[in-house]
């Protein structure tokens, strides 16, 4: 008789512990990835529970990592670019943002002579790991800025700390690949491209960018289709379109810009995410969909423009389900010492002033809500 119920106690053991490793294989961070993608699950510590009936999406424009700021994250820790803004990026479920700069130690500049030229130190990669920044875009007018060797280096630096990717490569094969990641049972599939510099553009042979130009004419635009439809058919329930694209410091994006990111959406995007300008453009509501015509900066040491404000930013974090964008919510933000806090008294009413006299050219109604802007979409 001991011995069958030493025999039953037994199993009931043997029972618990396979049911706590079926519950281990379905927690929320246990997903897979796609071989052939860049992207790696980047679990939030802050994110419990099971299946989400919607999620968060944290979108920032250029992090530029260079420079002063690159001396600052030395002196005084990688927390520093953040300031009070850091708590918004862990929250979120997925934040994503466009990687201004290398990451790198290799490269040398490349020919002919830039302007400007952005290359962090390695350590810098601890920066977009502390505030859990689960994907960025290279395809910008800084990925190659030191080569080939730089920009793959970048990419090394991404994957050893699981950050997801698009928008270059070792080769126009591998530039043109979109990411997928997951959050709350909701796959987001992003594709990047960037309008210039056209010499950065990847070939067969050569790393680079993903390079399109701005136009609807089949001829080009025909990429932006079929990324749209290989990422759906890779598994995404939500489709984010990236580009980096036009001229600093433009406020307002002429009528060909509206023309292409209206196709794009047509074209099967759910959201669109610009950048480039340095400075929030307006939004407009397509079809129940954002677009977002430039999100701005981040994180920068960049000159301010009395006229532009460029230090006056925005954060964009948006609520979605598997069918469809919900809400929009802006946090205003200000860049100073290299550090992005958000704004608060005449510096807030001023980037909500302007981001609502923008976004009212383009038919959309920004409202303040506590210490934050709501765009509700019908």
């Amino acid at each position: 008789m001991v011995r069958g119920k030493l025999i039953a106690l037994w199993k009931t053991v043997a029972l618990l512990m396979l049911a706590a490793l079926l519950l281990a294989a379905c927690a929320p961070g246990a997903v897979s990835t796609p071989e052939g993608t860049s992207a790696f699950p980047t679990p939030h510590p802050t994110r419990t529970g099971g299946p989400q009936e919607s999620i968060t999406l944290a979108l920032g424009g250029d992090v530029m990592l260079a420079r002063y700021v690159n001396t600052a994250v030395h002196s005084r820790g990688a927390h520093y670019p953040w300031g009070d803004v850091l708590p918004l990026l862990r929250e979120a479920d997925l934040s994503l943002v466009n990687l201004e700069c290398t990451i790198a130690e290799s490269g040398e500049r490349f020919t002919p002579e830039r302007v400007f030229y952005f290359r962090a130190d390695p350590e810098a990669i601890e920066v977009l790991a502390l505030a859990g920044i689960d994907y960025v875009t290279l395809s910008n007018n800084h990925a190659m800025d030191f080569q080939g060797p730089a920009l793959l280096e970048t990419i090394g630096h991404l994957d050893e700390r699981r950050i997801a990717h698009a928008g270059a490569g070792s080769n126009a094969e591998g530039a043109s690949q979109p990411a997928l990641l997951k959050a709350g049972g909701i796959t987001v599939g992003v594709v990047a491209f960037a309008d210039h510099f056209e010499e950065y553009a990847a070939t067969d042979s050569r790393p680079g960018t993903n390079i399109l130009p701005v136009t609807v004419d089949e001829e080009h635009f025909h990429r932006v289709r079929e990324s749209i439809e290989a990422v759906r058919a890779a598994g995404a329930d939500l489709v984010v379109f990236s580009i980096h694209w036009g001229p600093n410091l433009r406020l307002v994006p002429p009528q060909d810009f509206r023309d292409f990111a209206h196709a794009v959406m047509d074209a099967g995007a759910d959201i669109f995410h610009g950048h480039s300008a340095h400075v929030p453009q307006g939004i407009e509501i397509y079809k129940g969909k954002p677009i977002f015509y430039d999100t701005g900066d981040l994180i920068d040491d960049y000159y301010v423009y009395e006229e532009y404000r460029n230090d006056q930013q925005l954060l964009f974090l948006v609520t979605a389900t598997t069918d469809r964008v919900e809400r929009v919510e802006l946090f205003p933000l200000l860049i100073y010492d290299a550090q992005v806090n958000r704004a608060a008294g005449e510096v807030f009413e001023q980037v909500y002033a302007r981001i609502g006299r923008l976004s009212a050219a383009m038919g959309t109604e920004i409202r303040r809500e506590d210490d934050r802007l709501v765009v509700d979409l019908d």
